[in-house]
């Protein structure tokens, strides 16, 4: 084997090493960001879920019987009479 075969078999293997740990290494850090990606694919769902009992939450305490029921004992509001009423023109 001549020098320069054996430079050309060594320049080889060395880049057969580097690619090598280089695939090594792109799969290592591929599993490393799949798992990353389905912890926040749960964390949306968990905030979804969340985010569906808060819009129930809101919808149930925004009831308009709710609200009168609030206004009448917390305010002591009630519906005026017709001798209440004032009407403003222009």
């Amino acid at each position: 084997m001549t020098r320069g075969q054996l430079i050309v078999l060594l320049f080889l293997t060395f880049g057969l090493l580097v690619t090598a740990t280089s695939v090594v290494y792109s799969k290592y850090a591929s599993r490393k960001n799949f798992v990353a990606l389905q912890l926040l694919r749960a964390e949306r769902d968990a905030m979804e879920v969340d985010w569906g009992r808060l819009q129930l939450e809101q919808s149930t305490w925004a009831t308009h019987a709710r609200v009168e029921k609030m206004a009448r004992k917390k305010l002591n509001m009630h519906i005026p009479t017709a001798e209440e009423v004032v009407v403003v023109k222009p």
